[in-house]
């Protein structure tokens, strides 16, 4: 018999979407506004009616009862924000669910966007974790890729983080951009460990639809790196930012050892988590739910109460998120968990993997279901496709 899991007494995550943008980068579908640069002036108040109607749904929002653990402010450009936009969305979030006091604040930052009045100022109302998001360390590919920083921008706030001396501090590189060649990757990879940060992520770069990047380019085609190169890209990342200290703890994500980021590993988990914001997704009593993509449309759900109008996920929908997530971790997943949880589904899972088993792709170990470092995660999209199908 599978299990209903009691999930909506240990809600303690938020995540807040801050839409807000310089400028769209080529590769981007998130939803995001373009309002300038806080920096030059060039920004309106429509960041501030935007934080007005965001205040007013976390006063909406029902409290499950504990205190936050992690905030995750991501974007956009979170750092677009003035210190007290910032500071009247943390003080909204504190009177409706409490923050804990060893609570992770997280905030995606881009280079050019803030100095150091601003990063002491986020600093000093609680934010111990910033997510840079450099993407490349030549200019190039800054610009082929639509970026609003300069090389130069990368190094000031890499020096502005560390003067401000913010405990948890993450780097972005997206791998895999037009004309990207191992070299660049190569040296990418020597200028992100060079600035220290206690975390790396590393995206694979994806094509969208209706992005700019979906219209100039077709996957596979020049001037796209070759499969081959983005698979060389991703064992480069392995072996050079592990050889560094760095656990490749997640599929693209690498952290020095106390440093992984605990919001994101809410998500891994499957646990639930409120969600905040234009574009947003929240995980609630067994619900998913994602807010109006578009600003008006979300001003408008917001007035008319934040209704959450969707059915709760069903046992199987559950047990494929559960795995298409959890196998995202090195560690893998709990197979006593899965077993009291889909006792009746194991069957299935284990006649499913047992290809990739013998492929050296999937393994068990201390009662762990894992992918493999590097080859698992490298086919990871063939084994939970296989898995959707088998299951869905």
């Amino acid at each position: 018999m599978i299990h209903k899991l009691d999930i909506s007494c240990i809600v303690s995550s938020a995540y807040v979407h801050i839409p807000f943008c310089r400028r769209r980068c080529f590769y981007c579908d998130f939803p995001v506004s373009v309002v300038g640069d806080r920096l030059r002036g060039e920004t309106s108040g429509t960041i501030s009616q935007y934080v007005e109607v965001l205040c007013q749904e976390i006063a909406s929002t029902p409290n499950f009862g504990k205190p936050l653990n992690t905030i995750f402010f991501g974007g956009g450009t979170p750092s677009l924000l003035s210190i007290e936009q910032l500071e009247r969305i943390l003080t909204a979030l504190e009177k409706r669910f409490g923050i804990a006091p060893q609570v992770e604040i997280s905030m995606e930052v881009d280079p050019g966007t803030f100095d150091l009045a601003h990063i002491t100022g986020y600093r000093s109302l609680g934010v111990n974790r910033v997510s840079l998001g450099v993407q490349a360390f030549q200019e190039e590919l800054l610009k082929l890729a639509g970026r609003s920083h300069s090389v130069t921008d990368i190094f000031a706030a890499i020096e502005l983080i560390h003067q401000v001396e913010i405990p948890e501090f993450s780097l972005d590189l997206i791998s895999g951009l037009p004309h990207h060649s191992l070299d660049q990757w190569q040296d990418s990879l020597t200028q992100a460990i060079a600035a220290a940060p206690t975390h790396i992520s590393i995206y694979d770069l994806t094509i969208e639809p209706g992005t700019a990047f979906g219209r100039y380019y077709q996957p596979g085609d020049n001037p796209l790196p070759s499969d081959e190169t983005t698979v060389k890209m991703y064992q480069m990342s392995q072996q050079v930012l592990t050889g560094a200290g760095y656990e490749h703890y997640e599929i693209s994500n690498y952290a020095q050892i106390g440093h992984q980021c605990q919001h994101n590993r809410v998500y891994w988990e499957n646990r639930p988590y409120y969600g905040f914001g234009m574009g947003a997704a929240s995980y609630l009593e067994g619900k998913r739910f994602t807010r109006p993509r578009k600003t008006q449309a979300y001003s408008e759900w917001v007035k008319a109460g934040c209704v959450i109008d969707c059915e709760v996920t069903p046992p199987a929908d559950i047990l494929l998120e559960t795995l298409m997530l959890g196998l995202r971790l090195a560690e893998g997943i709990n197979l006593s968990l899965l077993e009291r949880d889909f006792g009746q589904m194991m069957t299935k899972i284990h006649h499913c993997l047992q290809p990739y088993s013998e492929k050296g792709w999937v393994e068990v170990v201390e009662g762990r279901l894992r992918l493999t470092d590097p080859e698992g995660f490298l086919f990871s999209n063939v084994v939970l496709a296989d898995l959707f199908n088998q299951l869905g």
